[in-house]
């Protein structure tokens, strides 16, 4: 017998850090809040969709964001209180399914082909899961339904925020051709201007091209480029997904040249960094810092320890050290980047453990 079609659910929390401020708050509620930062300097975490309408964004510098919504409201973050949260969601997913993919702590995949309820329809599911969201948490999230990882995705963003969509295989090419390009999961916005530049400026133009030109300008990656204009995606749930690294980069909207800016901006990426470790319970050996410059061109610098790490002040400490060294960005830059390696889960600790006493 054939496999049966996947039900592949991705919820995403609406404006998720900002919304768990405004739910504290009730002074916060319906007003521009930006999650990070200050008004003279550091950078946006989050921001509440009333703040986005003035085109405030994650990863945009505080004094920009100040400039664009003169009324905006800057909150300090509460890392442990969104982890919080976020272990309360989880448990939610785990009613209904063990195949949850978590991808960071405000969204993830669940596959629902089978689940828990015997439920047939993975929309009721998702409906399902979404109330309990927001009778068990106070807030809002989107769910997408579809077949497979990719199109999930992408209907999970299509009417945000408190939205539902559901793609079914009979809708779902026409769907992907009719999207922009830069629309697509997976393709940022370097790759989408270069496919911009080639006249791809939807689906159903990158449907055109063929596998073999698409790995030629994109290398590896032009074999998925080739499949999701085409609706295809094979990948699976993976709840247990072991990560040989954790990091997080940002893409600035203006190059950055000044080295508070720069500090700022890894201070942020540093705290995002510590709190996916915490979610995966690793620690880490090694940290690197990634450079791209106005011109692309970049490089990485990293340094690893005998003993490992995993609080956010250490990694920031090494993440400043690293900037420096030997000197700081001579030109702008418009993309840093942290990530750790040579992790250690507890398993790993407890199998070191366990050695030590064998020997």
């Amino acid at each position: 017998m054939e496999n049966p079609i996947r039900k592949i659910i991705h919820i995403d929390m609406d404006a998720f850090f900002a919304s768990v401020e405004q739910r504290d708050n009730p002074e916060l509620r319906g007003k521009p809040v930006a999650v990070g930062g200050s008004r003279a300097r550091g950078v946006v975490a989050a921001a509440s969709y009333e703040a986005r309408k003035f085109g405030v964004h994650s990863a945009l510098a505080s004094k920009i964001a100040a400039q664009r919504c003169p009324q905006l409201i800057f909150v300090k973050p509460r890392f442990e209180v969104y982890s919080a949260v976020s272990r309360q969601i989880r448990e939610i997913f785990f009613a209904y399914t063990d195949l949850v993919e978590p991808l960071s702590l405000d969204e993830a995949y669940l596959d629902v082909t089978e689940n828990k309820i015997g439920m047939p329809s993975a929309s009721i599911i998702a409906q399902e899961i979404r109330k309990r969201i927001k009778e068990e948490t106070g807030l809002t999230a989107s769910a997408g339904v579809s077949f497979n990882k990719f199109l999930a995705k992408i209907a999970s963003d299509l009417n945000k925020p408190d939205g539902f969509t559901l793609v079914t295989p009979d809708k779902a090419e026409a769907l992907v051709a009719s999207l922009a390009i830069e629309k697509f999961h997976g393709i940022g916005k370097v790759t989408a201007a270069k496919m911009q530049r080639m006249g791809i400026l939807t689906g159903a133009d990158l449907r055109q091209r063929t596998e073999q030109e698409l790995v030629q300008h994109f290398g590896k990656t032009g074999h998925y480029y080739y499949h999701i204009s085409r609706a295809q995606d094979d990948r699976e749930v993976q709840p247990h997904r072991i990560r040989k690294s954790i990091g997080s980069e940002r893409t600035f909207e203006t190059d950055i040249a000044e080295e508070e800016e720069m500090l700022a901006q890894l201070d942020f990426l540093a705290k995002e960094v510590a709190h996916d470790m915490e979610r995966l319970q690793a620690t880490a050996k090694t940290v690197t810092l990634k450079i791209k410059y106005f011109d692309f061109t970049q490089n990485t610098r990293s340094k690893t320890y005998l003993s490992d790490f995993s609080a956010t002040d250490v990694i920031y400490t090494i993440a400043r050290e690293l900037l420096r060294t030997p000197h700081l960005p001579n030109y702008p830059v418009r993309l840093l980047g942290i990530s750790v390696s040579s992790l250690l889960y507890p398993h790993d600790k407890l199998q070191g453990y366990q050695l030590t006493l064998d020997f």
